[in-house]
């Protein structure tokens, strides 16, 4: 088969790209961004070419698909319409797979990219899985029985997947845009996970979570004694965390991976779930837990003259929370501050008061203008970063034109965190 992805460079039609290729398709892609974005390493490795233009010439026999990113009106999506190609939306196409394989589909409003890590870095030394990560990165092979699925939300695209194991994080209040409310957020969820074929996998110490009624006895686990699956004599320090966890009350074996926060326990605890419903020995998850490294713009971190900078997708307030939480874990004794690039207006006006109060866990706190590629400013006039910056005191604009405001920073940890890029602003940073 041969496929044609617009926008290419999104770190979910990324990912589906390499999956298409490495399953035998021709595969090329169109994308809006000439520069370098993080997301194409794998595209470039196997070579898959991408276009910048319409000044190729489009095949007849191309299967399109396209980000949701793009308008309909756009003028590559308008050009394969009316040369006639046959198009699927990318979750159509996920949803292929998922039927094609033993699918392992985590979702939840926080903490997928992770948990997806951690699974496939257990599994791929395990006999092996095919994988899409929402950090871009995508793998498969034929041989493969497992595919482990990032399992995305936004515009209901998790409504088109089978899993073999659904996972549940966690449920808030999230794309307000496509949702009515937070009790559609949670009815959604539970028809994804009663889609479920073996196991269900949910956090139990989650309240949205036990509002499902689930049509299978779910494994539950977290800090609460009412799972099935208990993390105790929980350490956070500064080389990472380390915790008990007991399975219907039983010792099951003791875990330190490294990764920090409360947050990152969960997402570990997810992990040794599935695992242990896969008869995957715990000291074997343990030692490859000391080898993991966490996705991509995922507390990545580097330094700069004296100073950690942080690099993260946070950009919901819980994740803004937990990032900064982890960061005064790491780095007890260093000056925090936070750089936050918000992503639509709708999240931005709906949880305004939420993003006050986990950007003032900082000590410094620094806003972006909004970025978002997917609404427009007309449609929500006079929202802008000034109804979260108003409500934090001394708080500031900054740019990649006036990041001089950080010049005289010293021994201080430097979190920028958004799920738009950033790096432009990270490296102008550097350049200072």
């Amino acid at each position: 088969m041969k496929y044609y992805c617009i926008g290419i460079k999104g770190s979910g039609m990324s990912a589906l790209a390499q999956i298409l290729y490495d399953l035998g398709n021709e595969v090329k892609g169109y994308d809006d961004v000439r520069e370098y974005k993080f997301t194409q390493d794998g595209l470039d490795k196997r070579h898959i070419p991408i276009y910048y233009d319409q000044s190729h010439p489009l095949d007849k026999d191309m299967i399109v698909t396209y980000s949701a990113a793009f308008s309909p009106d756009h003028k590559e999506l308008m050009r394969v319409k009316e040369a006639g190609l046959t198009i699927k939306t990318y979750h159509e196409l996920l949803g292929d797979l998922t039927c094609q394989f033993e699918t392992v589909c985590v979702a939840g409003t926080h903490g997928k990219t992770t948990t997806s890590s951690l699974i496939k870095h257990i599994l791929t030394h395990n006999g092996g899985c095919n994988y899409f990560i929402g950090d871009g990165s995508g793998f498969a092979d034929k041989k493969n029985n497992i595919f482990v699925l990032e399992s995305c939300e936004y515009q209901k695209h998790f409504m088109a997947y089978t899993p073999s194991y659904a996972v549940i994080t966690n449920i808030e209040l999230e794309h307000t845009e496509c949702y009515n409310g937070l009790d559609d957020i949670i009815n959604h969820f539970a028809i994804f996970a009663n889609k479920a074929k073996k196991g269900i996998i949910a956090c139990g110490d989650d309240e949205n979570i036990r509002k499902i009624s689930f049509k299978m006895p779910p494994l539950f686990y977290g800090f609460h004694e009412n799972n099935d699956v208990i993390a105790k004599e929980v350490v956070l320090d500064e080389v990472g965390s380390s915790f008990d966890v007991y399975i219907h009350q039983n010792f099951y074996g003791h875990f330190s991976v490294p990764l920090f926060g409360k947050h990152m326990v969960l997402d570990a605890l997810a992990c040794i779930s599935y695992c242990y419903l896969k008869n995957i020995k715990a000291d074997t998850i343990q030692s490859l837990f000391t080898t993991f490294v966490n996705a991509k713009k995922r507390f990545k971190e580097s330094s700069c003259k004296g100073n950690i900078i942080i690099e993260d997708y946070a950009h919901h307030p819980t994740e803004i929370k937990v990032t900064l939480l982890s960061a005064r874990q790491k780095y007890p004794n260093r000056h925090l501050i936070a750089i936050f690039k918000p992503n639509t207006f709708s999240r931005t006006v709906e949880m305004a008061d939420d993003f006050k109060k986990a950007l003032e866990i900082a000590d410094e706190v620094y806003l972006t203008e909004i970025d978002s590629n997917r609404e427009k400013q007309e449609d929500y006039p006079n929202v802008t970063s000034k109804l979260i910056l108003d409500k934090i005191p001394n708080s500031h604009i900054i740019s990649e034109q006036t990041i001089d405001q950080l010049k005289e920073v010293n021994n201080a940890v430097i979190c920028f965190m958004s799920c738009a890029d950033t790096s432009h602003l990270i490296k102008s940073y550097q350049e200072l």
